[in-house]
């Protein structure tokens, strides 16, 4: 039955016009044998310009691009290439066109290939995404056969005997109308005439009954071209008969494909999108579907695995999605989040280095197969009743992120190249929401790792506070954002207290907040006052933000960060506060009254307004409890800061509970609200330094004043027990309070501290900060502080009212001996100063100087 009605063949989407493609017939070497009106219009080369020669005038021009033997070498080994790539126009430019490539078989063993090319930038606007479309049709089972002028067959592809029955041997040499005779064959045969005379390619729809299905009725289209020698005669023509019927039945499943593809990646959880890109493909496309990602992909850890790759050790692949028209998946051996193994000479290995899918119409479980080195495999294929499969790669930026099976067991038709198709667009939707996925993931592990790294794993109260804290962020699933908290060891048994928050969440956030946490530790170090600290981390942030200005896209601004922090001392149970636009700490007394004094509030560090900041003396008693936190635990969308306050105050107010039990208590103030903001919460409660613990003496500004601080300072470490430190610590605060005398003049304070450690304090009028120096060999003096340096864990120096403070630490543990440790070198033209752990006082004994700095 003949159809030449070409306006019903035009409202068909998925086959084209004969203008729309150009056709060239290459040999067994890729030379151009023939040629047609259709591809000089393409690609602007006439028949005269490219018969008889290679291919390559017009193959893609790439640098990735193989060459012409390459080329030809690959379509052999599968039989032909389809796809989309870019050809080179006539003057010089590129035209991204769906290409196919089909192999022709003459008589004996002679091949020729024919080449289809369609512009896709032409492609008409439909429906369906016209790339989609292009490659729909680039899959779509094609028959092909040539004729010479007199009609009868030269050439042909294996499809053309599965459209109308006849075989290659019966066809070769034949017209049309000689192996089936009759009134269609005789209207194609016309066509074709008309064609070679001159006439524009037509297409002609003709319908048939097919042998291997003879219950449904085929639709076809033959589109004719006439092919050119190099002189422009009539080489013959080319018929390509395209099955409208499998084409429409692919069309209308790519639609479905289309719509429901849209709700694939509804988050950014790729085991969830795995699952979901099963359960749209059955029973759509299979019978059974799994899903297998290459393990870095769900955790966003590991390099990733490149298409092509050569290594050795194929690459781990995790189940992650799985779906089946049977109850309970029995097709999978493995479920999810299990190791998938593959054999090493399996099509998942194939697939790993062409990054192309690969299609087994009919399973083949012989003896030797790949099948058969899998003993759970074929298990499985013969219980199941598994005859056909896919195995398509989702790939992204030449990344591959995992594979997809899709099996068929119930439904007898073997998949076909259309469905490697469908099965691909499906999966290449999935490949972009995989991969957004995997980055985010990425960049989530990122900076989960970066703010574990960043906050503080163990808060170390010393013996000053107890601490507990909480960080609670507005994202639960994701967890990062920009708050942090910290409680910092000082000298002198004193501790300080911090808690910021920077404004925004993500890896951007958290990197901010290592940066300002690492400076105020910085700051910390240096011994600043609490509102002389913010000052200079008020600077910092500012010069953070100019730099992260010239560099955009590698850091947001540093701006929009508040910051508390307090300095508390046991000895004198004062804790110093000052705050840059920060919520007011909570104070509850022993008795559980609670309140938020009125600190200076700050501008918000960054701000660069100018103004200073102010800090605020509170004396606390023992077992006071201190509660730090960010507004995002306190305020909330319905309510507004004051009533989070109130709520955090009445929480805390249980006066001898855990702190950990009231971590949980304050971090519920809001219950059933999911917080609006990160949450962080620390909570200290003060100790106080026991007056025997702490000794004190006032010394006068003379020469006495070192000897007396020896004599002192043995006695109080024996009282302590400490008589294992007497020597170290006498030959510490000779120096200490010698440099004193030196340098400040006036009265000396000294002040022994026994906590964790043995502090020696010595306060003296001065503010100028020691330093230490190297002294050379001649120097009389500048050795002190090294000394000093040498003899205890740590020093340092601090600014007081009216002075300053010079400290140094030693461990409880007795030390050894200073005359090993120092290795003082001598003075020239002076006797060697002996400095021995058993000499109670070496420069006296000597008559000599102190060494001072």
């Amino acid at each position: 039955m003949i159809s030449t009605d070409r306006a019903v063949h035009r409202r068909q989407p998925n086959v084209h016009e004969p203008s729309e493609s150009a056709i060239a017939m290459l040999d067994e070497q890729g030379t151009v044998v023939g040629w047609t009106r259709a591809a000089e219009r393409l690609v602007g080369y006439s028949a005269g310009d490219v018969v008889g020669r290679s291919a390559a005038a017009v193959l893609p021009h790439s640098e990735e691009a193989p060459t012409t033997a390459e080329f030809v070498d690959r379509c052999r080994d599968q039989r032909g290439w389809s796809g989309t790539t870019t050809v080179r126009h006539r003057d010089g430019h590129g035209l991204d066109v769906s290409l196919r490539v089909s192999m022709l078989c003459g008589h004996g063993e002679t091949v020729r290939w024919l080449v289809s090319v369609t512009d896709i930038g032409e492609a008409s606007g439909e429906p369906v995404n016209g790339l989609v479309r292009e490659s729909l049709l680039a899959r779509v089972p094609m028959g092909i056969v040539v004729r010479d002028p007199q009609l009868r067959c030269t050439w042909v592809n294996d499809t053309m005997e599965s459209h109308d029955g006849i075989s290659r041997d019966r066809r070769l040499g034949r017209r049309f109308t000689d192996v089936r005779p009759g009134a269609e064959a005789e209207t194609l045969e016309s066509a074709m005439r008309e064609v070679m005379r001159g006439g524009p390619a037509r297409v002609q729809d003709h319908r048939t009954w097919l042998p291997s299905s003879p219950h449904r009725e085929h639709t076809y289209a033959a589109s004719i071209f006439c092919l050119q020698d190099a002189d422009g005669q009539v080489l013959g023509v080319c018929v390509i008969s395209v099955d409208l019927t499998e084409s429409r039945r692919a069309r209308d499943r790519l639609a479905i494909l289309s719509e429901v593809g849209t709700h694939l990646g509804s988050t950014l959880d790729v085991m969830r999108t795995s699952q979901e890109l099963a359960e749209l493909a059955v029973p759509l496309l299979a019978d059974y579907v799994a899903v297998d990602l290459e393990e870095s992909v769900p955790f966003g850890e590991g390099p990733p695995v490149r298409i092509g790759s050569t290594e050795r050790r194929l690459p781990v692949f995790r189940r992650a999605g799985l779906a089946s028209i049977h109850q309970g998946v029995p097709e999978s051996p493995w479920a999810h989040g299990e190791v998938v193994p593959w054999p090493a000479a399996s099509p998942f290995t194939d697939v790993l280095r062409t990054g192309m899918p690969h299609l087994e119409p009919v399973l083949d479980t012989a003896p030797g197969t790949w099948i058969d080195q899998d003993p759970e495999r074929a298990r499985t294929i013969q219980e199941n009743g598994i005859h056909s499969l896919m195995l398509v790669p989702i790939r992204a930026r030449r990344v591959l992120l995992g594979m997809v099976l899709f099996v068929r067991t119930s439904d007898p038709g073997p998949f076909q190249e259309v469905d490697v198709l469908l099965a691909e667009e499906l999966v290449s939707r999935a490949a972009l929401a995989l991969d957004n996925a995997r980055q985010y993931a990425r960049e989530h592990t990122a900076a989960l790792a970066l703010q574990r790294n960043l906050l503080p794993h163990r808060l170390k109260g010393g013996a000053a506070v107890e601490t507990a804290s909480r960080y609670l962020p507005a994202d639960m699933d994701h967890g990062v954002g920009g708050d942090w908290f910290d409680v910092i060891p000082l000298s002198g048994a004193r501790v300080a207290l911090v808690v910021g928050d920077v404004v925004g969440h993500g890896i951007n956030a958290a990197a901010t907040m290592g940066r300002l946490r690492t400076a105020v530790r910085t700051l910390a170090d240096m011994e600043l006052p609490p509102d002389e600290l913010l000052t200079h981390l008020d600077d910092t942030v500012q010069r953070l933000a100019e730099d992260d200005a010239d560099a955009p896209e590698q850091y947001s601004p540093a701006v929009g960060a508040t910051c508390l922090y307090a300095v508390y001392d046991p000895v004198t149970r004062r804790c110093t506060m000052a705050r840059a636009g920060h919520p007011p700490p909570a104070v509850v007394d022993p008795q559980g009254r609670v309140s938020f004094p009125d600190l200076p509030t700050g501008t918000p560090l960054g701000m660069g307004l100018g103004v200073p900041f102010e800090a605020a003396e509170l004396e606390l008693p023992e077992g006071s409890l201190l509660g730090l936190y960010t507004d995002g635990l306190v305020e909330t969308r319905d309510h507004d800061i004051d009533v989070g306050m109130h709520r955090l105050g009445g929480a805390l107010a249980q006066p001898g509970r855990p702190l950990e039990e009231l971590c949980g208590r304050a971090m519920e103030t809001f219950p059933g609200q999911a917080p609006s903001d990160d949450a962080t919460l620390l909570l200290v409660r003060t100790r106080t330094t026991s007056p025997s613990q702490v000794a004190s003496w006032t010394l006068p500004g003379d020469q006495t004043a070192a000897r007396s601080a020896r004599h002192l300072s043995a006695r109080q470490l024996a009282e302590w027990g400490l008589e294992g430190l007497a020597d170290a610590t006498k030959l510490i605060v000779s120096e200490l309070v010698t440099n004193a005398v030196r340098h400040a003049g006036g009265q000396v304070t000294l002040r022994l501290i026994h906590h964790q450690v043995l502090t020696c304090e010595v306060f003296d009028s001065s503010a100028c900060a020691p330093r230490q120096v190297s002294a050379r060999t001649h120097d009389e003096n500048g050795r002190g502080l090294f000394l000093v340096a040498q003899l205890s864990r740590r020093w340092g120096s601090r600014t007081e009212s009216g002075g300053k403070v010079v400290w140094a630490e030693e461990d409880l543990a007795p030390a050894p001996p200073p005359a090993e440790a120092v290795g003082v070198p001598p003075v020239p033209g002076r006797r060697p100063v002996l400095v021995s752990a058993t000499s109670a006082d070496p420069r006296v004994a000597v008559g000599r100087e102190p060494l001072l700095r």
